[in-house]
């Protein structure tokens, strides 16, 4: 298992902090390892063992803490002394009301807090209002292209060109790389899909037709990188005699940004400087777990090859918007210290019409911010001040 410094470097700073450690990413992605690797370096500094305690509330050992209270009084139990305890609860939603018992620990004990969730909202509402100015958020993603290269380990070209074929389809949560056979890669990423679906989403809502939601949301996860349209959604199922409403799309869209299995992005006029209010995008945060629900469709690899663009923009730290210039899509602005960067993402440049299509999409952006054009193209096809980079190049940067 690879050290995962890039989040490490950020929460590094806030070991000793009274400040609540809340960190949120999907399921499998890695927030369990990451925890113990944060315990390692504590550890490392000299941190007494019998001062860091880990619980995962998943683990059928610590069934019987359902509630705040039991919690409280669990922990209490473990503090003998008043030197600095280290808390670490993984997967905290499963708690009831833990959000109560986490800020008494940090207003009345001597402790350092991380949670992990694997839901959204972990941060919305009560919970928000009741830890304000209280935490700090970080928020994991699976593997990126490059953690998947410094885990195998990988120098040759040819083997990078293969790695990135696999990981085009089947993403980057963690633990399906321990997997020697597709097969077994294929049941893994189901039963993660699975455990999303019937118990993150289905149970906790109480969704009655599950079949009828299950149908969605094997629509939305196998149509990655498209601008939505409930109404031409609508008609593909009336097509197929499924009577649906569209306050059962979008309900089924929030629970699938509540699960953190897609993201939504919001179109920016770039002319205009403002968020427009219609075509939105959502994009898979592991493409794997749409990947095996793609039976007898075609590989959309424009599709996946601009989601994993924008996971990667977002692991660089990058506030993403899809751009619109005078009704052409910039695929997307991507903002960080006030500073734009602009990429449209093609597969393949060699088509005289795509090449015209994509470049010309900068077309009287007259700013002197760097403007990009990603493809598989090994030709650098770079003109007008426009870069053109291939995808694995721009994956493999510093």
């Amino acid at each position: 298992m690879i050290i995962r410094e890039r989040y490490l470097s950020k929460i590094r700073e806030f070991y000793d902090s009274n400040l609540i450690k809340i960190i949120t990413g999907i399921r499998r992605c890695g927030k369990s390892v990451l925890l113990k690797q944060i315990m390692n370096e504590l550890i490392d500094n000299g941190i007494d063992d019998s001062h860091i305690i880990y619980i995962n509330f998943e683990d059928v050992e610590y069934s019987f803490i359902s509630d705040y209270l039991e919690l409280n009084k669990y922990i209490k139990d473990k503090i003998i002394d008043k030197n600095k305890y280290y808390l670490f609860f993984d997967e905290v939603q499963m708690v009831d009301k833990w959000e109560k018992v986490v800020n008494s620990f940090k207003a009345t004990l001597n402790v350092s807090i991380f949670v992990t969730g694997s839901n959204s909202k972990l941060l919305s509402g009560e919970l928000s209002t009741l830890l304000s100015g209280r935490y700090v958020s970080f928020k994991v993603q699976p593997f990126v292209f490059s953690e998947v290269i410094e885990l195998k380990n990988l120098t040759n070209k040819r083997d990078i060109e293969d790695a990135f074929d696999d990981y085009l389809l089947w993403g980057g949560l963690p633990q399906r790389f321990e997997f020697k056979t597709t097969d077994g890669m294929k049941t893994y990423l189901s039963d993660v899909f699975d455990a999303i679906v019937l118990k993150d989403i289905v149970k906790r809502h109480n969704i009655k037709n599950v079949v009828l939601f299950q149908r969605i949301m094997e629509y939305l996860v196998t149509n990655p990188s498209q601008s939505f349209s409930p109404t031409k959604m609508l008609g593909e199922f009336e097509r197929a005699k499924i009577p649906m409403s569209t306050k059962t799309v979008y309900e089924c869209l929030a629970y699938a940004e509540e699960t953190l299995l897609m993201n939504k992005v919001q179109a920016y006029d770039v002319r205009g400087k403002r968020i427009l209010s219609r075509n939105d995008k959502y994009y898979l945060t592991d493409l794997g777990l749409g990947q095996i629900l793609n039976v007898n469709k075609k590989v959309q690899f424009g599709a996946y090859l601009e989601n994993i663009v924008y996971n990667e923009l977002v692991y660089r730290g990058y506030n993403v918007s899809i751009g619109n210039n005078n009704g052409k899509e910039i695929d997307f602005v991507a903002v960080k210290h006030n500073l734009i960067e602009y990429y449209q993402v093609s597969y393949s440049l060699q088509n005289e019409e795509t090449l015209e299509r994509e470049f010309g999409a900068y077309k009287n952006i007259d700013d002197n911010f760097p403007k990009y054009v990603i493809s598989t193209d090994k030709l650098d096809y770079s003109q007008n001040g426009i870069i053109h980079k291939n995808i694995i190049d721009w994956l493999l940067e510093s």
